[in-house]
């Protein structure tokens, strides 16, 4: 049962969220089920080169979709590891990254965290969350949120805009914030992790189904 805190007419409104994501469970269920096996794998047992091409992915999706994103990851690959900062500005203009000065920029200045990510994967979900925020160039609270899940860790949201827009039409957040802090993005996290329990999923693998309903697909 819900935390009183939410109150009788955001439960009543969870009820209904949850009735329209139960709509496409069966459908999403298996693709799902697929996309976390590869987030545990990569949690696991990928490597420290594979784990910074991930980090770098969750950077380019700041302001970006996920599709393109994936696209990026696809056809820069060892690249992010490899080139120069001119070349890798310039492969994030050739895939049409909206921003790929400031991204480059952030993504070759990271690669002093090579040799330490397994360790920060491996750690506690929140140690390994404020590390990242107070750490790596273009990583906020979102983007690090994203990076843990895309490795396996379950016990977090990624509160990208269409999320928030889904729990404001359901009245469960008052407004979308128009910046993150640590406050104001743990309390709606708080949130979102509630309604993944009502759902009977842990938030991470909750916010694949979300994102089916929202695109009809499962991405990253």
């Amino acid at each position: 049962m819900l935390v009183v805190f939410l109150g009788v007419v955001a439960i009543k409104n969870v009820g209904e969220l949850i009735e329209e994501i139960k709509r496409i469970y069966s459908n999403a269920k298996e693709e799902v089920e697929k996309r976390w096996a590869e987030f545990e794998n990569l949690g696991k047992n990928g490597t420290e080169e594979e784990l910074f091409i991930e980090l770098s992915f969750c950077i380019l999706t700041a302001n970006w979709t996920a599709k393109d994103g994936i696209k990026a990851q696809k056809e820069i690959k060892d690249g992010f590891l490899t080139l120069n900062l001119e070349e890798l500005e310039n492969a994030l203009r050739k895939v049409g990254h909206r921003f790929p000065k400031a991204r480059s920029k952030y993504i070759y200045e990271n690669r002093w965290i090579l040799g330490k990510l397994k360790e920060i994967v491996s750690n506690d979900t929140n140690d390994a969350r404020v590390f990242l925020v107070n750490n790596i160039k273009g990583i906020g609270w979102k983007e690090s949120s994203h990076f843990l899940r895309n490795v396996g860790k379950c016990d977090v949201a990624i509160l990208d805009k269409h999320v928030l827009r889904l729990l404001k039409k359901y009245d469960l957040i008052k407004e979308i914030p128009k910046s993150w802090n640590k406050n104001r993005y743990l309390s709606i996290e708080k949130i979102f992790k509630q309604v993944a329990q009502e759902f009977g999923e842990c938030p991470g693998k909750f916010d694949l189904y979300l994102w089916y309903y929202l695109k009809g697909v499962v991405e990253k």
